[in-house]
């Protein structure tokens, strides 16, 4: 009897585990067009040194016009989309299961954003908002892995 409770325990003790690891930005995304509702592209977002958050594209699903980021004013400008760093420096909030402080860059017009990310629905979904002054841009994120 008190073998089948550790199994059972253990099995319980894994989806725990797994469900919590899941309450995190890190892990591979998919985003949706604001305008069309279209998948978009796939962004690998993944912590550094110190646990700090960045993300990169790691998959287009949409044709560009344009490869290349034309509209871009640091060093990310005339890169290419594909494999641009769009997130940097994300980190935990103390008080709160939320990332923010870092950036976040809309490669299509070059903007980049004050950012604020929430685990939602278990960790299945991302809220990404993006910030400038009192205005904001919020898209949810879908998780591929």
């Amino acid at each position: 009897m008190k073998r089948k409770a550790l199994i059972t325990a253990a099995v319980l003790g894994g989806w725990v585990v797994s469900a919590l690891a899941q309450m995190t930005p890190e892990g591979l995304w998919r985003n949706v067009d604001d305008k069309t509702g279209e998948a978009k592209a796939e962004i690998r977002i993944a912590a550094g040194a110190h646990g700090v958050l960045h993300g990169r594209i790691e998959k287009t699903l949409v044709s560009s016009g344009e490869p290349l980021c034309t509209e871009c004013t640091d060093d990310r400008k005339g890169q290419p989309k594909l494999g641009l760093e769009i997130i940097r420096g994300a980190q935990k909030s103390a008080t709160d299961t939320l990332w923010e402080g870092g950036r976040i860059l809309d490669p299509e017009n070059g903007k980049e954003y004050t950012l604020r990310l929430t685990p939602l629905e278990g960790g299945r979904k991302l809220q990404v908002r993006g910030y400038i002054g009192p205005f904001y841009r919020t898209q949810v994120w879908t998780r591929v892995e």
